[in-house]
């Protein structure tokens, strides 16, 4: 059995690490070398960076900062953000990046993905998917609505749940519906050869009341490739809970790891005690 993986994600904004709630009210949490420093030192398995602003703002991701990190890092680390082309990636790759992430471009363009696993191979080509939960309901007279909206008549009772993919969430002011359903999504995705899908789960992102395991359940089902676990992340059961019942390849988090609530090293050794197969 593989071992699972714990990945921090650091959201890069103008050069510094940044974290929201909800991919809203970004607030400056640290310095993206620190960081990587300090988690390379608890043990992490993988980093993530995501240029999170790069697409909106139609430019790519700094190679300077890329570069650097690589010169301090041993560990795997995974670069996201405005790679529109195979010259960005190859040049994000060439500067230390050991995998790419795309997310909106591929949205825009999804052919992109054949043609980077063409070139670069699929182990290296990651698919971020920003998914947001909505409600459902057979009633046809329903008034239905995204999570947050006021919209929604006061005798809807959701029976089911709908998923909804999401791009340039970098900005409150640029974020946008996709038009996509995260299933379909996902599946077409996988047919276009990506090695690995990041499922961020934009309900739970920022609140720290676990992960959206009926989400990632559901995905888990379609997907043969690499899933990986995003939003949620409260305490060390969270990880728990996720990594056993919805059969995730790994987990990320954020804020929990840069407000120090929880210590990755001491983490592992929890998952390790009840049976979970982590690198330690």
């Amino acid at each position: 059995m593989l071992a699972k993986r714990i990945i921090a994600c650091l959201d890069v904004k103008d050069g510094k690490v940044v974290k929201g709630v909800k991919f809203k009210q970004h607030q400056v949490v640290g310095d993206i070398l620190s960081l990587a420093r300090r988690y390379r030192q608890q043990c992490v398995d993988e980093l993530v960076f995501y240029d999170i602003t790069a697409s909106s703002e139609r430019r790519s991701v700094s190679r300077e900062w890329i570069r650097q990190t690589a010169r301090e890092l041993d560990i795997p680390f995974c670069v996201a953000g405005g790679l529109r082309t195979v010259g960005d990636v190859r040049e994000v790759l060439e500067a230390g990046a050991d995998k790419i992430s795309i997310n909106s471009p591929a949205l825009k363009n999804p052919s992109l993905i054949d043609e980077l696993v063409k070139i670069f191979g699929s182990q290296c080509i990651v698919v971020g998917v920003d998914s947001l939960r909505s409600a459902m309901n057979d009633n046809t007279n329903r008034t239905v609505s995204y999570e947050g909206s006021s919209s929604v008549s006061s005798n809807y009772i959701p029976s089911k749940w709908d998923y909804t993919v999401y791009q340039y969430t970098g900005s409150e002011k640029t974020i946008q519906s996709a038009r996509r359903k995260t299933m379909e999504w996902l599946k077409e995705v996988q047919d276009r050869g990506a090695g690995e899908v990041v499922l961020n789960c934009m309900s739970n992102d920022g609140v720290g009341t676990g992960y959206d395991i009926e989400q990632l359940k559901t995905a888990r089902e379609l997907l043969q490739i690499p899933l990986i676990a995003s939003g949620g992340a409260g305490n060390n059961q969270h990880f728990i809970d996720v990594l056993s019942q919805a059969n995730v390849d790994g987990a990320l988090a954020a804020g929990v790891f840069h407000r120090n609530e929880i210590q990755i090293d001491q983490l592992k050794e929890n998952l390790h005690e009840v049976g979970i197969e982590v690198r330690r």
